[in-house]
């Protein structure tokens, strides 16, 4: 079996999500951003709708997603912007966002997430972050699979993090039923799932034109990290004083994954900094971690996501 050729691209750590799509056009092509009202989501937005493509912006605030669109109307000239109201953690919320989408889908950016949150459960008892994180994001995805199908070429972004090497999928107890409740554990879990289902949706859909790729965003300071004390923040920016992103650079890498045309037909990669990452080195932060990539791993995910997803 070959090692497929990793992407490499001129783009970087210190590139925004502006200068990738700079000399590219979208007109004609639609997208969805999951968290799209703020931090690295309104960038990714921002940037998408600059290059001419329509963009929706599936939020839970739609009062906060409205003054974000305006925002990128004003900056941009684009009047395609849409706001949308989605709840990942409510399978009905999502199940009205698949029903109200009409045509095709070129992008479908899955940036929305929570990070390392006390411990909460949704009405199912699912643990919150893995429920939001990746089977809020698995429920869109599958339930648009048509829409990205009818496109030609569509692209699906999963906004991973570094963070994933802290777990992998611990099928045994995803929901923290038998073990302590770890909020980093369960954060690194639903990342490495993000990762996973990058890896499995491309084996599924590539012959529909459909692929998905991974990413580490990078260290930026947004309201992702409202459940995490400034004393944490601080401790994590001492370890990484260098990694530190805007968040118009943060959105690079997802905006590079949703567009370039370095791109076009690859799928189950993991990005960091505008690049294909290779394994993790003992000892480093960086690069991805073998059960991310885990094809076997995958497939059962993706099992167990369906299961979850039946009730």
């Amino acid at each position: 079996m070959t090692t497929p050729t990793p992407v490499t691209t001129p783009f970087g750590s210190e590139t925004t999500a502006l200068e990738v799509v700079r000399d590219l056009d979208l007109t004609g092509r639609r997208a969805v951003v999951t968290g799209g009202a703020s931090g690295i989501g309104v960038e990714t937005a921002r940037a998408l709708a600059s290059a001419g493509a329509d963009v929706t912006l599936a939020v839970r605030n739609t009062e906060a997603g409205q003054r974000a669109a305006a925002d990128i109307t004003a900056a941009t000239g684009n009047d395609g912007i849409l706001v949308a109201p989605l709840d990942l953690d409510d399978l009905a919320s999502v199940a009205a966002f698949v029903r109200n989408w009409d045509g095709p889908l070129h992008m479908l950016v899955n940036n929305a997430g929570i990070m390392a949150s006390p411990e909460m459960r949704t009405e199912q008892g699912w643990e919150m972050q893995f429920a939001t994180n990746h089977l809020g994001h698995f429920a869109l995805a599958t339930g648009l699979r048509p829409a990205l199908a009818a496109a030609g070429g569509a692209r699906v972004v999963s906004v991973s993090s570094g963070a994933h090497l802290r777990s992998p999928v611990v099928f045994s107890d995803i929901h923290f039923r038998q073990r302590p409740y770890d909020p980093w554990l369960a954060y690194g879990q639903s990342k490495t799932a993000n990762v996973l289902f990058a890896v499995e949706a491309t084996r599924r859909w590539a012959d529909d034109g459909i692929y998905t790729n991974a990413l580490m965003p990078g260290a930026i300071r947004t309201n992702l990290q409202r459940y995490i004390s400034e004393e944490e923040l601080a401790r994590m920016r001492s370890g990484n004083a260098a990694a530190f992103k805007t968040p118009e650079q943060g959105a690079a890498t997802s905006v590079l994954v949703a567009t370039s045309p370095l791109l076009d037909g690859v799928g189950g990669r993991y990005l960091e900094d505008c690049q294909e990452a290779g394994p993790n080195q003992p000892g480093t932060r960086t690069g991805w971690a073998p059960y991310a990539r885990d094809p076997e791993a995958a497939e059962q995910l993706w099992t167990v996501s369906e299961e979850h997803l039946k009730g």
